[in-house]
């Protein structure tokens, strides 16, 4: 029936999948398999994009460091006036092919924040400071990550690195979890421009889902859909906690 209604009534038939994927801009982790991902086409520009990635991070983080220098002193002046402790915070996040590195990002928390553990981050978090506040909402706090990008251990555009702690639990809940490290973390990326900020499993999962269609759908076409929405975002201060 679906081949009369093809090739008889010219009816354009898609598999479920690749058709998901182009209404969501998400893969599905449900009933995903590999060759989904291996299989992907890849054509001349999108090697020849990827070879080039390194370069444009270089550029762009520089120009972003240079751009945002009168606002960085402004944030530490800020952050050195209202509170005790480092003006910057560093943690530890799991990287390309799973290595780990630390993160730059400004402090935006009490010094005692993590006195009992690693958690989530939560809405109206009491651990953040009145500065913290401001800073997060306008993603201020993470302009340091300019340093990383330099430092080639995060790229412009990727998923959001994750701590160690929460990756071993995720990898064991969510399927195709570690396939997050197959490219470089980004300071911004397509999940964080398409679902909000997640404080949980569920949230996790959901957010994966874009990672992995970022990850096999990466062109300077989706780089640039996801600049135009991270300015939007930092302009309207959406998603942020």
């Amino acid at each position: 029936l679906l081949l009369r209604l093809k090739v008889r009534d010219e009816i354009q038939v898609d598999e479920a999948s690749p058709f998901f994927e182009r209404l969501t801009g998400k893969i599905s982790t449900d009933h995903l398999q590999p060759g989904q991902l291996i299989f992907a086409e890849m054509g001349f520009w999108t090697r020849l994009y990827r070879r080039l990635r390194r370069v444009f991070d270089v550029v762009s983080s520089l120009v972003g460091m240079a751009l945002s220098l009168p606002l960085m002193i402004l944030t530490a002046v800020a952050i050195r006036i209202e509170s005790p402790g480092p003006i910057f915070y560093t943690q530890e996040r799991v990287g390309l092919h799973g290595r780990k590195f630390r993160i730059f990002k400004f402090r935006s928390m009490r010094v005692d924040a993590e006195a009992r553990g690693p958690v989530w981050a939560c809405e109206n978090d009491p651990r953040v400071t009145r500065v913290g506040r401001v800073i997060r909402r306008l993603h201020i706090d993470e302009v340091p990550q300019f340093f990383n990008i330099l430092r080639g251990e995060m790229s412009l555009i990727g998923p959001r690195p994750e701590r160690p702690e929460f990756v071993e639990q995720l990898e064991e809940r969510i399927p195709f979890y570690s396939e997050r490290h197959l490219v470089k973390p980004g300071l911004t990326g397509w999940a964080q421009v398409s679902y909000p900020y997640g404080a949980s499993y569920e949230d996790a999962r959901e957010k994966h889902q874009y990672d992995l269609y970022y990850i096999k759908n990466q062109s300077p076409l989706l780089d640039a859909v996801t600049l135009f929405e991270t300015a939007r975002v930092v302009l309207f201060g959406h998603s942020s906690r």
